[in-house]
């Protein structure tokens, strides 16, 4: 089942979308609102799977589905908290700007609390009051969860997972250093995120969504080039399950918590940094990356930060190339 809000309020209004992307059906009966869903999940899914197939069959009425009309599934969240499950990126981040790797990164998730109250629709610009900040992309995969009990087991928390997109979390690089000497996270580094148009249940992914994981190559195009092809299920240090366990080792989470997985990130062939599409790899989902592989290789890095009139393209296909969340589609624009 795929699920999307138009715009419209503040938190949009539930349809349900067909599987190729191209139909959808208001759910505003059933619930209208995807939070109002999640709220009540256990009665009101049985409903919304009955209309996705009402819909399937040209049985329910119906109105074309234009992605540009999409906010981002929630559009406010109670709750975005993000992982670093991608430890691979974590080292080469570290490594950019000379900070030290701990060997507990690989056993222990790195984790953030979002700002929440506001996401960026999939084709909303990206503000961005300066470029001296150092404006990043970073594509990664995020899921929906149901309520989750403190203290919850990996196996309770994967169960929890009811809706599965991507996201672009925007980071402002060069912010971050001040921020993380003081000991205390991100925050003005951390801006409003973005997620695809579409959420999926896991069982609609079929074989791509695995031992909570989402596998299959998540496409990044900068300026309509391609930048980065990382498997999201390759070199994840930690799957959902993991994550969301983690989140509630002594809290619980409320249904519609966005658990992200951190800028999805593949090694080499060599165990080393991997190469950019352009030299047979898989590339890149964030510039940061791009830039550390730039620095070892050269000396410095070349390619710079995003900049006002940049465009980024993030999106994921399955094996008939047919996409399975929609696309964000966003161009960096004065603030």
């Amino acid at each position: 089942m795929k699920l999307a809000s138009l715009k419209g309020g503040r938190d949009g209004r539930l349809v349900v979308v067909s599987n190729d992307l191209a139909w959808c059906a208001d759910a505003s009966a059933i619930a209208p609102t995807l939070q109002a869903a999640l709220d009540d999940w256990d009665n009101l899914e049985p409903l919304l799977r009955g209309l996705a197939e009402s819909l399937e069959h040209g049985a329910a009425p119906r109105e074309r589905f234009h992605e540009r009309e999409a906010a981002s599934p929630l559009p406010r969240a109670y709750q975005w908290a993000d992982g670093s499950a991608y430890v691979n990126h974590v080292a080469l981040v570290r490594k950019a700007r000379a900070a030290d790797m701990p060997e507990s990164f690989w056993t222990d998730p790195l984790m953030y609390q979002g700002g929440s109250d506001g996401f960026l629709g999939p084709r909303e610009p990206i503000p961005l009051a300066d470029e001296a900040w150092g404006c990043d992309l970073e594509a990664e995969v995020a899921v929906v969860t149901g309520d989750v009990p403190l203290g919850a087991s990996r196996e309770q928390a994967l169960a929890s997972v009811r809706l599965v997109m991507l996201s672009n979390d925007v980071s402002l690089r060069n912010l971050i250093p001040a921020e993380m000497a003081k000991g205390f996270g991100f925050f003005q580094s951390k801006p409003a995120s973005s997620f695809s148009p579409v959420a999926v249940t896991p069982d609609a992914l079929g074989d791509a969504w695995k031992d909570g994981k989402l596998h299959g190559a998540v496409e990044v195009e900068l300026n309509s080039q391609p930048l980065g092809q990382a498997d999201a299920g390759v070199d994840m240090t930690f799957d959902f399950g993991t994550l969301i366990a983690h989140a509630a080792k002594t809290r619980t989470l409320c249904a519609g918590t966005i658990i992200g997985s951190g800028t999805v990130s593949n090694r080499g062939l060599d165990g080393g940094p991997g190469k950019s599409v352009q030299d047979g790899g898989v590339g890149y989902s964030c510039l940061a990356e791009l830039r550390t592989v730039e620095t070892l290789a050269h000396g410095a890095p070349k390619t710079p930060f995003l900049k006002v009139g940049d465009r980024v393209r993030i999106e994921m296909r399955d094996a008939r190339r047919h996409s399975l969340f929609g696309a964000i589609e966003q161009e960096v624009a004065p603030a």
